[in-house]
């Protein structure tokens, strides 16, 4: 069967290379007699596997000793409480940039706490279509935390916030992960869903300087503290093993392709095609966000009617383009492009996006 171009936002597109490893080893894993999620977690088979996961995270990014990766379960959603709970001690005020849904939902868990939640800038005021450039964190800050990009109104940070030395800065890159080089040393901790650019839905990737880590409070719940995860390798209890065997696998491809220098030279490119229609459409095709803040993971865009992005949506689905319906919030259209989209899919969709323009302007 001839595969669909899929621009699901999540989970999302896995590289084919990957995809066709897995199969060949998901009923015999390297002749055991046995698949990866049989196997015990405890077993050496699988340790070598998490062992090279998280090695590979750390070669991918530049990582030292001084940090700790850590493979939980509960999505990006769950972060939002742990992070809050672990990370504002007595006295100190958490503040967040307030950029769409996700980052409305990371402050609102936090306020759920409690604990004394400062919104230091927000974007809400133009229908989050833009990235805010200043922003006033509150006295005594416990820590800065940002959403890198906005997988549903389609926004993405360009450049590392700078903010006061010994401020920690903490990061959900779940739909931007590994999709550029970034200055990984700006930040204290970042975290991310794997089902946007590493691997399949089940697991989020924590990032987190150990001197940052150890400021942890004390006598949480072992589920919901950093530490115990940390002391025990991410196998506190057990872990997601097939979508951590995956994401090695999804790592592994990552670097046999360049890394990320050459991630990001490819996402670029399947961005620029299709930006380039909607900016070439004469107005058929309307940006939702600030061009300066455009994303390149997720593209958002109208057409004049709804009826027409409709028909927009079935078409290109018939053409074999899948998951370009805008999320249910927002309407419109949504073409995400993680690293694992083919250059040739963002290309017959911008193709597409002409032809279409052509028949129904």
């Amino acid at each position: 069967m001839e595969r669909v171009h899929n621009f699901n936002a999540g989970p999302a597109v896995l590289p084919e290379e990957v995809l066709l490893e897995a199969q060949a080893d998901l009923f015999n894993y390297k002749g055991m007699g046995l698949s990866v999620m049989e196997m015990s977690h405890r077993s050496k088979e699988y340790q070598a596997i998490i062992d090279e996961t998280y090695a590979a995270v750390k070669r991918i990014y530049g990582l030292g000793d001084d940090w700790e990766v850590l493979f939980l379960q509960g999505g990006a959603s769950l972060q939002f409480l742990m992070v809050p709970m672990s990370f504002i001690p007595e006295g100190k005020t958490a503040n967040y940039i307030n950029t769409g849904v996700w980052s409305k939902k990371a402050i609102s868990e936090a306020k759920k706490l409690g604990k004394p939640v400062h919104v230091a800038a927000t974007s809400e005021d133009q229908n989050f279509g833009y990235i805010p450039k200043t922003w006033t964190l509150s006295e005594n800050p416990a820590y800065l935390h940002i959403t890198t990009n906005n997988t549903i109104f389609g926004t993405e940070w360009k450049i590392d916030p700078t903010i006061p030395e010994g401020v920690p800065l903490i990061a959900d890159m779940s739909s931007n992960f590994m999709s550029k080089p970034i200055d990984v040393q700006k930040y204290s901790m970042i975290y991310a869903g794997a089902q946007k650019n590493v691997g399949p839905s089940g697991c989020v990737v924590v990032l987190i300087k150990k001197d940052f880590l150890a400021t942890g409070a004390a006598n949480l719940p072992s589920m919901l503290d950093y530490q115990i995860h940390a002391k025990n390798g991410s196998m506190y209890n057990t872990p997601p093993t097939f979508t951590i065997y995956l994401i090695g696998l999804v790592l592994k491809w990552i670097e046999a392709y360049g890394g990320l220098p050459k991630v990001e030279q490819n996402n670029l490119a399947k961005a620029d095609y299709i930006y380039k229609a909607i900016d070439a459409s004469d107005g058929f095709y309307k940006g939702t966000v600030a061009v300066e803040d455009r994303s390149l993971m997720n593209i958002t865009f109208r057409l004049p009617s709804e009826e027409l992005e409709n028909l927009f949506i079935s078409e290109a689905k018939k053409q074999g383009m899948i998951g370009l319906k805008g999320h249910r919030d927002v309407g419109g259209c949504r073409a995400s492009t993680y690293n694992s989209l083919p250059l040739i899919a963002a290309h017959t969709l911008a193709e597409f996006m002409k032809s279409f323009k052509e028949q129904h302007a």
